[in-house]
Protein backbone atom coordinates (compact mmCIF):
# COMPACT_ATOMS: atom_id res chain seq x y z
CA UNK A 1 0.00 0.00 0.00
CA UNK A 2 3.03 2.61 0.69
CA UNK A 3 4.34 1.88 -2.46
CA UNK A 4 0.94 2.28 -4.23
CA UNK A 5 0.30 5.80 -2.59
CA UNK A 6 3.63 6.90 -3.25
CA UNK A 7 2.87 6.31 -6.97
CA UNK A 8 0.53 8.69 -7.06
CA UNK A 9 1.91 11.05 -4.63
CA UNK A 10 5.00 11.23 -6.31
CA UNK A 11 4.26 12.09 -9.51
CA UNK A 12 2.08 14.44 -8.72
CA UNK A 13 4.21 16.29 -6.83
CA UNK A 14 7.15 16.25 -9.15
CA UNK A 15 4.10 17.14 -11.76
CA UNK A 16 3.49 20.59 -10.57
CA UNK A 17 7.21 21.06 -9.76
CA UNK A 18 8.53 20.26 -13.21
CA UNK A 19 5.53 22.60 -14.51
CA UNK A 20 6.54 25.23 -12.02
CA UNK A 21 10.60 24.60 -13.13
CA UNK A 22 9.72 24.37 -17.12
CA UNK A 23 7.88 27.62 -17.32
CA UNK A 24 10.74 29.36 -15.66
CA UNK A 25 13.03 28.08 -17.38
CA UNK A 26 10.95 28.71 -21.11
CA UNK A 27 10.39 32.46 -19.90
CA UNK A 28 13.92 32.39 -19.43
CA UNK A 29 15.12 31.53 -22.63
CA UNK A 30 12.27 32.53 -24.23
CA UNK A 31 13.28 36.10 -22.82
CA UNK A 32 17.36 35.63 -24.01
CA UNK A 33 15.56 35.20 -27.45
CA UNK A 34 14.18 38.25 -27.93
CA UNK A 35 16.70 40.29 -26.67
CA UNK A 36 19.07 38.47 -29.50
CA UNK A 37 15.85 39.07 -31.78
CA UNK A 38 16.04 42.84 -30.18
CA UNK A 39 19.36 43.30 -31.49
CA UNK A 40 19.20 42.06 -34.93
CA UNK A 41 16.07 44.31 -35.58
CA UNK A 42 17.60 47.01 -34.07
CA UNK A 43 20.54 47.27 -36.70
CA UNK A 44 18.16 46.65 -38.69
CA UNK A 45 16.44 49.81 -37.93
CA UNK A 46 20.05 51.50 -37.15
CA UNK A 47 20.81 50.54 -40.40
CA UNK A 48 18.12 51.45 -42.70
CA UNK A 49 18.41 54.79 -40.77
CA UNK A 50 21.78 55.18 -42.11
CA UNK A 51 21.04 54.90 -45.45
CA UNK A 52 17.92 57.22 -45.70
CA UNK A 53 19.94 60.18 -44.05
CA UNK A 54 23.37 59.50 -46.28
CA UNK A 55 24.20 61.99 -48.46
CA UNK A 56 24.65 59.46 -51.44
CA UNK A 57 20.78 58.07 -50.67
CA UNK A 58 19.44 61.35 -50.92
CA UNK A 59 21.60 62.70 -54.53
CA UNK A 60 20.88 59.12 -56.19
CA UNK A 61 16.96 59.84 -55.27
CA UNK A 62 16.93 63.48 -56.84
CA UNK A 63 18.59 62.00 -59.73
CA UNK A 64 15.79 59.35 -60.21
CA UNK A 65 12.94 62.03 -59.73
CA UNK A 66 14.51 64.36 -61.70
CA UNK A 67 14.75 67.35 -59.71
CA UNK A 68 18.36 68.04 -60.57
CA UNK A 69 20.34 68.55 -64.01
CA UNK A 70 22.02 65.89 -64.64
CA UNK A 71 23.82 63.68 -67.38
CA UNK A 72 23.26 60.13 -67.38
CA UNK A 73 26.92 59.70 -67.07
CA UNK A 74 26.59 61.51 -63.58
CA UNK A 75 23.37 59.44 -62.83
CA UNK A 76 25.44 56.61 -62.97
CA UNK A 77 27.94 57.82 -60.88
CA UNK A 78 25.35 58.78 -58.49
CA UNK A 79 23.82 55.28 -58.46
CA UNK A 80 27.69 53.46 -57.77
CA UNK A 81 28.18 56.01 -55.35
CA UNK A 82 24.90 54.30 -53.40
CA UNK A 83 26.28 51.18 -54.10
CA UNK A 84 29.52 51.94 -52.59
CA UNK A 85 27.67 52.82 -49.59
CA UNK A 86 25.78 49.80 -49.39
CA UNK A 87 28.29 47.41 -49.97
CA UNK A 88 30.25 48.81 -47.45
CA UNK A 89 27.75 48.40 -44.90
CA UNK A 90 27.25 45.05 -45.32
CA UNK A 91 30.92 44.17 -44.99
CA UNK A 92 31.01 46.13 -41.94
CA UNK A 93 27.49 44.23 -40.60
CA UNK A 94 28.67 41.22 -38.39
CA UNK A 95 24.84 39.42 -39.38
CA UNK A 96 25.56 39.30 -43.07
CA UNK A 97 22.70 42.07 -43.74
CA UNK A 98 21.72 43.30 -47.06
CA UNK A 99 20.51 46.46 -48.16
CA UNK A 100 18.26 47.12 -51.03
CA UNK A 101 16.74 50.40 -52.03
CA UNK A 102 13.80 50.64 -54.48
CA UNK A 103 11.64 53.37 -56.02
CA UNK A 104 7.44 52.58 -55.99
CA UNK A 105 8.29 52.52 -60.33
CA UNK A 106 11.07 49.58 -59.45
CA UNK A 107 13.71 51.29 -59.86
CA UNK A 108 16.14 49.35 -57.44
CA UNK A 109 19.89 49.86 -56.73
CA UNK A 110 20.69 46.34 -57.38
CA UNK A 111 18.32 46.13 -60.15
CA UNK A 112 15.40 47.08 -61.25
CA UNK A 113 12.11 45.28 -60.84
CA UNK A 114 9.38 46.81 -63.03
CA UNK A 115 6.13 44.24 -61.05
CA UNK A 116 7.42 45.68 -57.69
CA UNK A 117 3.53 46.66 -57.09
CA UNK A 118 3.07 43.13 -57.24
CA UNK A 119 5.72 41.28 -54.93
CA UNK A 120 4.27 40.06 -51.56
CA UNK A 121 6.68 41.69 -49.00
CA UNK A 122 5.90 45.04 -51.22
CA UNK A 123 2.25 44.35 -50.64
CA UNK A 124 2.59 43.90 -46.82
CA UNK A 125 4.34 46.96 -46.62
CA UNK A 126 2.10 49.19 -48.14
CA UNK A 127 -1.16 47.67 -47.66
CA UNK A 128 -0.66 46.09 -44.31
CA UNK A 129 1.61 48.67 -42.74
CA UNK A 130 3.93 45.77 -41.77
CA UNK A 131 7.35 46.72 -41.00
CA UNK A 132 9.08 43.32 -40.60
CA UNK A 133 8.39 41.09 -43.21
CA UNK A 134 7.82 37.37 -42.89
CA UNK A 135 10.68 34.82 -44.09
CA UNK A 136 10.91 35.41 -48.05
CA UNK A 137 13.46 34.96 -51.04
CA UNK A 138 13.88 38.09 -52.77
CA UNK A 139 16.60 37.66 -55.99
CA UNK A 140 16.98 41.46 -55.90
CA UNK A 141 20.08 41.39 -52.59
CA UNK A 142 23.13 39.42 -52.77
CA UNK A 143 22.23 36.76 -50.01
CA UNK A 144 20.98 33.87 -51.29
CA UNK A 145 18.92 31.92 -49.03
CA UNK A 146 15.25 32.87 -47.11
CA UNK A 147 15.50 36.53 -45.15
CA UNK A 148 13.48 38.28 -43.17
CA UNK A 149 13.46 42.10 -43.88
CA UNK A 150 12.98 45.13 -42.00
CA UNK A 151 11.82 48.03 -44.65
CA UNK A 152 11.74 51.66 -44.28
CA UNK A 153 10.36 54.12 -46.43
CA UNK A 154 12.43 56.37 -48.13
CA UNK A 155 11.66 59.89 -48.31
CA UNK A 156 13.75 63.52 -49.16
CA UNK A 157 14.47 64.85 -46.19
CA UNK A 158 13.51 68.29 -47.31
CA UNK A 159 9.96 67.78 -48.86
CA UNK A 160 9.31 64.50 -46.70
CA UNK A 161 7.61 62.90 -49.65
CA UNK A 162 7.89 59.30 -50.11
CA UNK A 163 9.20 58.16 -53.17
CA UNK A 164 10.16 54.38 -52.39
CA UNK A 165 11.60 51.71 -49.81
CA UNK A 166 14.97 50.80 -48.05
CA UNK A 167 14.77 47.00 -47.03
CA UNK A 168 16.84 45.96 -44.91
CA UNK A 169 17.40 42.26 -45.03
CA UNK A 170 18.59 39.71 -42.51
CA UNK A 171 19.14 35.64 -43.22
CA UNK A 172 16.43 33.84 -41.67
CA UNK A 173 18.73 31.34 -40.29
CA UNK A 174 19.80 33.60 -37.85
CA UNK A 175 16.51 33.81 -35.74
CA UNK A 176 15.65 29.65 -36.43
CA UNK A 177 18.88 28.60 -35.03
CA UNK A 178 18.49 30.70 -31.84
CA UNK A 179 14.87 29.53 -31.98
CA UNK A 180 15.96 26.17 -32.45
CA UNK A 181 17.88 26.14 -28.71
CA UNK A 182 14.44 26.54 -27.51
CA UNK A 183 13.12 23.33 -26.40
CA UNK A 184 10.72 21.70 -23.99
CA UNK A 185 10.15 18.01 -23.47
CA UNK A 186 11.29 15.41 -25.93
CA UNK A 187 9.21 16.76 -28.85
CA UNK A 188 8.33 20.16 -28.00
CA UNK A 189 9.28 23.87 -30.45
CA UNK A 190 9.11 27.13 -30.60
CA UNK A 191 7.92 29.21 -33.41
CA UNK A 192 7.41 33.17 -34.20
CA UNK A 193 3.99 34.17 -35.25
CA UNK A 194 2.22 36.92 -36.60
CA UNK A 195 -0.88 38.24 -35.01
CA UNK A 196 -2.66 35.78 -37.55
CA UNK A 197 -0.88 32.88 -36.40
CA UNK A 198 1.08 32.50 -39.48
CA UNK A 199 4.38 31.24 -39.46
CA UNK A 200 6.98 34.06 -39.44
CA UNK A 201 9.79 31.56 -40.16
CA UNK A 202 10.64 29.24 -42.69
CA UNK A 203 8.58 25.72 -42.17
CA UNK A 204 5.37 24.56 -40.83
CA UNK A 205 3.91 25.11 -37.52
CA UNK A 206 3.17 21.77 -36.01
CA UNK A 207 0.90 22.87 -33.71
CA UNK A 208 -3.13 21.55 -34.32
CA UNK A 209 -4.74 23.92 -36.45
CA UNK A 210 -7.47 24.43 -33.23
CA UNK A 211 -4.93 24.85 -30.21
CA UNK A 212 -3.02 27.26 -32.61
CA UNK A 213 -6.01 29.88 -33.04
CA UNK A 214 -7.59 29.19 -29.45
CA UNK A 215 -4.28 30.20 -28.52
CA UNK A 216 -3.49 33.03 -30.64
CA UNK A 217 -6.97 34.11 -30.06
CA UNK A 218 -6.32 33.91 -25.85
CA UNK A 219 -2.93 35.79 -26.33
CA UNK A 220 -4.13 38.59 -28.69
CA UNK A 221 -6.79 39.27 -25.77
CA UNK A 222 -4.86 38.90 -22.88
CA UNK A 223 -3.23 42.11 -21.30
CA UNK A 224 0.44 40.09 -19.91
CA UNK A 225 2.88 40.91 -22.41
CA UNK A 226 4.10 36.73 -21.34
CA UNK A 227 2.55 33.29 -19.92
CA UNK A 228 0.96 30.28 -20.36
CA UNK A 229 -1.99 29.14 -22.16
CA UNK A 230 -3.47 25.58 -21.26
CA UNK A 231 -5.70 24.04 -24.56
CA UNK A 232 -7.45 20.59 -24.89
CA UNK A 233 -7.66 18.94 -27.95
CA UNK A 234 -8.56 15.22 -28.76
CA UNK A 235 -7.89 14.31 -25.35
CA UNK A 236 -4.72 15.88 -25.16
CA UNK A 237 -3.47 18.81 -23.24
CA UNK A 238 -1.51 21.68 -24.90
CA UNK A 239 0.74 23.88 -22.65
CA UNK A 240 1.29 27.14 -25.17
CA UNK A 241 4.29 29.22 -23.29
CA UNK A 242 4.42 32.92 -25.16
CA UNK A 243 5.39 35.85 -25.20
CA UNK A 244 4.73 39.48 -27.04
CA UNK A 245 8.06 40.87 -28.77
CA UNK A 246 8.56 44.29 -28.99
CA UNK A 247 8.95 44.76 -32.74
CA UNK A 248 5.73 44.67 -35.33
CA UNK A 249 3.19 41.98 -33.85
CA UNK A 250 5.26 38.99 -33.93
CA UNK A 251 4.77 36.55 -30.95
CA UNK A 252 7.08 34.02 -30.05
CA UNK A 253 5.54 30.69 -29.10
CA UNK A 254 6.94 27.44 -27.28
CA UNK A 255 4.48 24.64 -27.30
CA UNK A 256 4.72 21.27 -25.55
CA UNK A 257 1.93 18.26 -24.64
CA UNK A 258 1.34 17.33 -21.54
CA UNK A 259 2.21 13.96 -22.69
CA UNK A 260 5.73 14.86 -23.86
CA UNK A 261 5.95 16.91 -21.06
CA UNK A 262 5.64 14.73 -17.79
CA UNK A 263 6.46 11.28 -20.05
CA UNK A 264 9.37 10.68 -17.64
CA UNK A 265 6.74 11.27 -14.78
CA UNK A 266 4.86 8.83 -16.45
CA UNK A 267 7.82 6.05 -16.76
CA UNK A 268 8.02 7.06 -13.16
CA UNK A 269 4.73 6.40 -12.02
CA UNK A 270 4.71 3.31 -14.29
CA UNK A 271 7.77 1.60 -12.87
CA UNK A 272 6.74 2.59 -9.43
CA UNK A 273 3.74 0.58 -9.94
CA UNK A 274 5.30 -2.32 -11.30
CA UNK A 275 7.51 -2.42 -8.34
CA UNK A 276 4.28 -1.86 -6.21
CA UNK A 277 2.75 -4.83 -7.82
CA UNK A 278 5.86 -7.18 -7.24
CA UNK A 279 6.09 -6.25 -3.81
CA UNK A 280 2.22 -6.71 -3.17
CA UNK A 281 3.01 -10.22 -5.17
CA UNK A 282 5.29 -10.86 -2.13
CA UNK A 283 3.64 -9.41 0.41
CA UNK A 284 0.86 -11.84 -0.43
CA UNK A 285 3.66 -14.82 -0.08
CA UNK A 286 4.98 -13.54 2.88
CA UNK A 287 1.75 -13.59 4.32
CA UNK A 288 0.29 -16.81 3.04
CA UNK A 289 3.63 -18.50 5.05
CA UNK A 290 2.78 -16.07 7.89
CA UNK A 291 -0.92 -17.15 7.92
CA UNK A 292 0.03 -20.93 7.38
CA UNK A 293 2.42 -21.25 10.61
CA UNK A 294 1.43 -18.46 12.54
CA UNK A 295 -1.55 -16.17 12.29
CA UNK A 296 -4.00 -19.05 11.03
CA UNK A 297 -3.02 -21.07 14.45
CA UNK A 298 -2.73 -18.24 16.90
CA UNK A 299 -6.74 -17.60 15.22
CA UNK A 300 -7.63 -21.15 15.77
CA UNK A 301 -6.46 -20.90 19.76
CA UNK A 302 -7.62 -17.62 20.21
CA UNK A 303 -11.26 -20.06 18.98
CA UNK A 304 -10.38 -22.44 21.58
CA UNK A 305 -9.45 -19.31 24.51
CA UNK A 306 -13.81 -19.10 23.55
CA UNK A 307 -14.53 -21.78 24.14
CA UNK A 308 -12.47 -21.70 27.77
CA UNK A 309 -14.19 -18.56 28.25
CA UNK A 310 -17.77 -19.87 27.93
CA UNK A 311 -17.00 -22.93 29.95
CA UNK A 312 -17.04 -25.44 27.22
CA UNK A 313 -13.87 -27.23 28.15
CA UNK A 314 -14.62 -30.12 26.55
CA UNK A 315 -15.27 -28.41 22.83
CA UNK A 316 -11.93 -26.83 23.87
CA UNK A 317 -10.26 -30.28 24.53
CA UNK A 318 -11.85 -31.32 20.82
CA UNK A 319 -11.02 -28.25 18.61
CA UNK A 320 -7.28 -28.69 19.86
CA UNK A 321 -6.24 -31.49 17.75
CA UNK A 322 -7.18 -29.30 14.70
CA UNK A 323 -4.73 -26.96 15.40
CA UNK A 324 -1.30 -27.34 13.82
CA UNK A 325 1.66 -25.27 13.17
CA UNK A 326 5.14 -25.66 11.56
CA UNK A 327 6.30 -22.48 13.53
CA UNK A 328 8.53 -23.89 17.13
CA UNK A 329 7.32 -21.06 19.40
CA UNK A 330 3.66 -21.58 17.85
CA UNK A 331 3.98 -25.35 18.36
CA UNK A 332 5.45 -24.51 21.92
CA UNK A 333 2.30 -21.85 22.84
CA UNK A 334 -0.39 -24.83 21.54
CA UNK A 335 0.94 -27.54 23.59
CA UNK A 336 1.30 -25.44 26.57
CA UNK A 337 -2.13 -24.10 26.43
CA UNK A 338 -3.95 -27.99 25.57
CA UNK A 339 -2.37 -28.50 28.55
CA UNK A 340 -3.37 -25.85 30.67
CA UNK A 341 -7.02 -26.68 29.49
CA UNK A 342 -7.00 -29.91 31.06
CA UNK A 343 -5.70 -27.87 34.40
CA UNK A 344 -8.32 -25.46 34.72
CA UNK A 345 -11.13 -28.28 33.94
CA UNK A 346 -9.65 -30.05 37.16
CA UNK A 347 -9.78 -26.70 39.12
CA UNK A 348 -13.33 -25.73 38.05
CA UNK A 349 -14.52 -29.51 38.90
CA UNK A 350 -12.89 -28.91 42.29
CA UNK A 351 -12.41 -26.01 43.65
CA UNK A 352 -15.10 -23.61 42.11
CA UNK A 353 -17.88 -26.69 43.02
CA UNK A 354 -16.99 -26.41 46.70
CA UNK A 355 -16.88 -22.63 46.32
CA UNK A 356 -20.77 -22.89 44.88
CA UNK A 357 -21.74 -24.92 47.82
CA UNK A 358 -19.69 -22.39 49.98
CA UNK A 359 -21.76 -19.43 48.84
CA UNK A 360 -25.23 -21.57 48.72
CA UNK A 361 -24.57 -22.18 52.23
CA UNK A 362 -23.65 -18.85 53.30
CA UNK A 363 -26.84 -17.62 51.84
CA UNK A 364 -28.77 -19.98 53.66
CA UNK A 365 -27.50 -19.36 56.73
CA UNK A 366 -28.64 -15.54 56.02
CA UNK A 367 -32.03 -16.43 55.18
CA UNK A 368 -32.15 -18.24 58.79
CA UNK A 369 -31.55 -15.11 60.52
CA UNK A 370 -35.30 -13.41 59.18
CA UNK A 371 -37.34 -15.85 60.31
CA UNK A 372 -36.50 -16.64 63.97
CA UNK A 373 -36.13 -12.96 64.23
CA UNK A 374 -39.78 -12.13 62.79
CA UNK A 375 -41.56 -14.84 64.35
CA UNK A 376 -40.26 -13.21 67.79
CA UNK A 377 -41.59 -9.95 66.66
CA UNK A 378 -44.65 -11.10 65.65
CA UNK A 379 -45.60 -13.76 68.41
CA UNK A 380 -45.00 -10.46 70.55
CA UNK A 381 -47.52 -8.33 69.09
CA UNK A 382 -49.57 -11.64 69.42
CA UNK A 383 -49.49 -11.51 72.96
CA UNK A 384 -49.71 -7.88 73.54
CA UNK A 385 -52.76 -7.17 71.88
CA UNK A 386 -54.02 -10.62 74.06
CA UNK A 387 -53.43 -9.12 77.07
CA UNK A 388 -54.70 -6.34 76.08
CA UNK A 389 -58.30 -8.27 75.36
CA UNK A 390 -58.35 -7.19 71.76
CA UNK A 391 -59.50 -10.52 70.73
CA UNK A 392 -60.73 -8.87 66.88
CA UNK A 393 -57.32 -7.67 66.41
CA UNK A 394 -55.78 -10.64 68.00
CA UNK A 395 -57.52 -12.94 64.95
CA UNK A 396 -56.81 -10.49 62.84
CA UNK A 397 -53.12 -11.07 63.18
CA UNK A 398 -53.04 -14.29 63.47
CA UNK A 399 -55.20 -14.09 59.96
CA UNK A 400 -52.13 -12.04 58.36
CA UNK A 401 -49.41 -14.21 60.12
CA UNK A 402 -50.99 -17.41 58.23
CA UNK A 403 -50.65 -15.84 55.11
CA UNK A 404 -47.14 -14.72 55.98
CA UNK A 405 -46.24 -18.07 57.24
CA UNK A 406 -47.80 -20.08 53.71
CA UNK A 407 -45.39 -17.69 51.98
CA UNK A 408 -42.53 -18.05 54.25
CA UNK A 409 -42.71 -21.88 54.29
CA UNK A 410 -43.19 -22.58 50.27
CA UNK A 411 -39.41 -23.69 49.93
CA UNK A 412 -39.70 -24.66 45.95
CA UNK A 413 -37.73 -21.48 45.55
CA UNK A 414 -35.56 -18.69 46.84
CA UNK A 415 -37.03 -16.75 44.03
CA UNK A 416 -40.63 -14.73 43.81
CA UNK A 417 -41.94 -12.26 41.60
CA UNK A 418 -41.64 -8.30 43.34
CA UNK A 419 -45.35 -8.13 43.35
CA UNK A 420 -45.37 -11.44 45.82
CA UNK A 421 -43.13 -10.23 48.07
CA UNK A 422 -44.96 -6.58 48.01
CA UNK A 423 -47.91 -8.67 49.22
CA UNK A 424 -46.17 -10.50 51.75
CA UNK A 425 -44.93 -6.87 52.84
CA UNK A 426 -48.65 -5.53 52.82
CA UNK A 427 -49.81 -8.36 55.21
CA UNK A 428 -46.37 -7.64 57.60
CA UNK A 429 -47.29 -3.54 57.38
CA UNK A 430 -51.23 -4.70 58.43
CA UNK A 431 -49.86 -6.28 61.53
CA UNK A 432 -47.94 -3.34 62.43
CA UNK A 433 -50.77 -0.67 61.76
CA UNK A 434 -53.06 -3.12 64.45
CA UNK A 435 -50.10 -3.14 67.10
CA UNK A 436 -49.00 0.72 66.74
CA UNK A 437 -52.61 2.23 65.29
CA UNK A 438 -52.62 5.47 64.49
CA UNK A 439 -48.69 6.07 65.34
CA UNK A 440 -47.47 4.62 62.04
CA UNK A 441 -47.97 5.62 58.16
CA UNK A 442 -47.11 2.94 55.51
CA UNK A 443 -46.76 3.89 52.43
CA UNK A 444 -46.22 1.09 49.29
CA UNK A 445 -46.14 2.88 45.63
CA UNK A 446 -46.07 -0.07 43.24
CA UNK A 447 -44.90 0.38 39.82
CA UNK A 448 -47.29 -2.45 38.00
CA UNK A 449 -43.92 -2.78 35.71
CA UNK A 450 -42.29 -4.61 38.29
CA UNK A 451 -44.73 -7.09 39.64
CA UNK A 452 -43.47 -9.87 37.29
CA UNK A 453 -39.95 -8.98 37.47
CA UNK A 454 -38.03 -12.25 39.90
CA UNK A 455 -36.24 -11.50 42.87
CA UNK A 456 -35.09 -13.22 45.93
CA UNK A 457 -37.14 -13.59 48.99
CA UNK A 458 -37.26 -11.29 52.30
CA UNK A 459 -35.34 -8.41 51.22
CA UNK A 460 -38.40 -5.69 52.18
CA UNK A 461 -38.80 -6.92 55.91
CA UNK A 462 -36.00 -6.52 58.02
CA UNK A 463 -35.75 -2.83 56.30
CA UNK A 464 -39.58 -2.30 57.06
CA UNK A 465 -38.78 -3.83 60.69
CA UNK A 466 -35.59 -1.26 60.88
CA UNK A 467 -37.51 1.73 59.88
CA UNK A 468 -40.48 0.85 62.58
CA UNK A 469 -38.05 0.49 65.19
CA UNK A 470 -35.63 3.16 65.14
CA UNK A 471 -38.52 5.42 63.97
CA UNK A 472 -39.99 5.03 67.16
CA UNK A 473 -37.04 5.89 69.50
CA UNK A 474 -37.05 9.22 69.60
CA UNK A 475 -40.40 9.95 67.98
CA UNK A 476 -43.90 9.40 68.65
CA UNK A 477 -44.98 8.69 65.13
CA UNK A 478 -43.52 6.69 62.09
CA UNK A 479 -43.82 7.08 58.40
CA UNK A 480 -42.32 5.28 55.96
CA UNK A 481 -42.53 5.04 52.22
CA UNK A 482 -42.09 2.15 49.74
CA UNK A 483 -41.14 2.52 45.83
CA UNK A 484 -40.87 0.30 43.21
CA UNK A 485 -39.83 1.64 39.44
CA UNK A 486 -37.91 0.97 36.34
CA UNK A 487 -35.10 3.51 36.00
CA UNK A 488 -32.36 2.99 33.27
CA UNK A 489 -33.11 -0.71 33.08
CA UNK A 490 -32.64 -1.40 36.61
CA UNK A 491 -35.18 -2.46 38.80
CA UNK A 492 -35.00 0.28 41.42
CA UNK A 493 -36.25 -0.20 45.68
CA UNK A 494 -36.85 3.01 47.60
CA UNK A 495 -37.39 3.05 51.35
CA UNK A 496 -37.76 5.92 53.45
CA UNK A 497 -38.34 6.42 56.90
CA UNK A 498 -38.37 8.97 59.87
CA UNK A 499 -36.45 7.86 62.38
CA UNK A 500 -33.20 9.04 63.96
CA UNK A 501 -30.76 8.09 60.90
CA UNK A 502 -27.71 6.33 60.62
CA UNK A 503 -24.20 7.86 60.96
CA UNK A 504 -21.40 8.39 59.04
CA UNK A 505 -19.49 5.34 60.69
CA UNK A 506 -22.19 2.71 60.14
CA UNK A 507 -22.83 3.51 56.86
CA UNK A 508 -18.90 3.30 55.88
CA UNK A 509 -18.62 -0.12 58.13
CA UNK A 510 -21.28 -1.00 55.22
CA UNK A 511 -19.30 0.15 52.53
CA UNK A 512 -16.25 -1.59 53.88
CA UNK A 513 -17.92 -4.96 54.23
CA UNK A 514 -18.90 -4.38 51.00
CA UNK A 515 -16.09 -3.90 49.16
CA UNK A 516 -13.82 -6.79 51.16
CA UNK A 517 -17.17 -9.02 50.65
CA UNK A 518 -17.05 -9.63 54.06
CA UNK A 519 -20.07 -12.07 54.64
CA UNK A 520 -19.12 -13.72 57.33
CA UNK A 521 -19.35 -10.26 59.14
CA UNK A 522 -22.84 -10.66 58.72
CA UNK A 523 -23.60 -14.10 60.11
CA UNK A 524 -21.44 -12.87 63.09
CA UNK A 525 -22.91 -9.24 63.46
CA UNK A 526 -24.54 -8.52 66.60
CA UNK A 527 -24.69 -4.77 66.45
CA UNK A 528 -27.00 -2.19 64.61
CA UNK A 529 -28.31 -2.43 61.10
CA UNK A 530 -28.11 -6.27 61.45
CA UNK A 531 -31.32 -6.55 58.98
CA UNK A 532 -29.98 -3.68 56.36
CA UNK A 533 -26.28 -6.26 56.58
CA UNK A 534 -28.11 -9.30 56.21
CA UNK A 535 -30.43 -7.85 53.22
CA UNK A 536 -27.00 -6.18 51.50
CA UNK A 537 -25.40 -9.49 52.08
CA UNK A 538 -28.22 -12.02 50.26
CA UNK A 539 -28.29 -9.12 47.22
CA UNK A 540 -24.52 -8.82 47.08
CA UNK A 541 -24.14 -13.17 46.91
CA UNK A 542 -26.95 -13.61 44.36
CA UNK A 543 -26.41 -10.68 42.23
CA UNK A 544 -22.73 -9.93 42.70
CA UNK A 545 -21.92 -6.97 40.55
CA UNK A 546 -25.35 -6.44 39.08
CA UNK A 547 -26.71 -5.35 41.93
CA UNK A 548 -25.77 -1.24 43.90
CA UNK A 549 -26.88 0.48 46.52
CA UNK A 550 -26.95 3.70 47.62
CA UNK A 551 -27.87 5.19 51.30
CA UNK A 552 -28.59 8.22 52.19
CA UNK A 553 -28.76 9.10 56.24
CA UNK A 554 -29.75 12.99 58.43
CA UNK A 555 -28.81 12.88 62.24
CA UNK A 556 -32.74 12.83 64.23
CA UNK A 557 -34.19 12.90 59.97
CA UNK A 558 -34.67 9.77 58.63
CA UNK A 559 -32.97 7.38 56.35
CA UNK A 560 -33.15 6.74 52.32
CA UNK A 561 -32.07 3.86 50.90
CA UNK A 562 -31.87 2.99 47.18
CA UNK A 563 -31.80 -0.59 45.52
CA UNK A 564 -30.59 -1.04 42.19
CA UNK A 565 -30.87 -4.22 40.45
CA UNK A 566 -29.70 -4.14 36.54
CA UNK A 567 -32.03 -6.04 34.69
CA UNK A 568 -30.41 -7.29 31.83
CA UNK A 569 -27.62 -9.71 34.13
CA UNK A 570 -29.85 -10.25 37.26
CA UNK A 571 -29.31 -13.92 38.55
CA UNK A 572 -31.64 -16.82 37.35
CA UNK A 573 -33.53 -19.13 39.27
Amino acid sequence: MPFIILSFIIPSWFTVFIKEQTQELTVESMDQYSLYINSITTQAQDLGKQVLVNQATQDWLKFEQGDVDTSSKEGLLKKNDLRNLLTSMMVNNSNDMSISVFLYDGTGTWGDNPVLQDVDWFKEFTQNEQRYIKSHIDPYQKFNGNINSYILPLFDLYTFEASGVIKVNFPTYLLETALNKITIGQRGSAYLIDENGNGVLQGDINIPEKVLNQSTDAIANSNNEEGLKEVAYNGEIYYIFYQKLPMADWTLISEVTESDLFSKINDLQRNLLLISGIAFLLTIVASYMLSSNIVSPLGKLTKAMRYIERGKFIEAKHFMPTIKSDNNEIGYVIKVFDHTIDKLKYVIETQFQANILRKDAEYKALLLQINPHFLNNTLEIIGGLAAQGKNKEVMDVTSYLGKMMRYSLNTKSDIVELGEELNYIRNFSDILKIRYEETITINIEEDPKTKSIPIIKFILQPLLENAVKYSFIEKKYAEIHIKTEIVNNQLAIFIKDNGIGMSKEVILDLLNEERNNETNNVLDSKGKSIGLRNVIGRLKLYYSSNFSYHIESEKNKGTKIYFYINLEGRGET
